[in-house]
């Protein structure tokens, strides 16, 4: 991978970054502003549902900034854009769609066979 399109995945990786931090950051006022006392018992469940479902992904894309983090970590490495199983470079197709990819796709798929093969015993 040469230093241009480091580049380009670092810069992608920091405005990922950026979108989720400003996500959150709303989700938290908007969490703060909405304290309201519901006077029906299914508007309240309704609320506190979706607070739930909101809470949720916040924290499914707070364990994804540290993945971001990490794949900053490897370009700064020089060892982005290489499988972490085989060492072989990772397409650029692969991370244009995952930049926080750490496996090639073939690898990915033995992963995941795997993984299914031990799920079903």
């Amino acid at each position: 991978m040469n230093e241009r399109q480091r580049d380009y995945f670092r810069a992608k990786l920091l405005n990922w970054k950026d979108e989720i931090l400003r996500e959150s950051k709303l989700t938290l006022q908007t969490l703060q502003e909405e304290n309201v006392n519901h006077p029906d018992l299914a508007d309240r469940a309704s609320s506190e549902t979706d607070r739930a479902i909101e809470l949720r992904a916040r924290d499914r894309q707070r364990k994804l900034i540290s993945k971001i983090d990490a794949a900053l970590q490897r370009i700064e490495d020089n060892t982005y854009g290489y499988c972490e199983e085989t060492g072989e470079p990772i397409s650029l197709k692969r991370l244009e769609a995952r930049p926080i990819a750490t496996l090639s796709v073939e690898a990915q798929e033995r992963h995941e066979k795997r993984e299914k093969v031990y799920r079903d015993e």
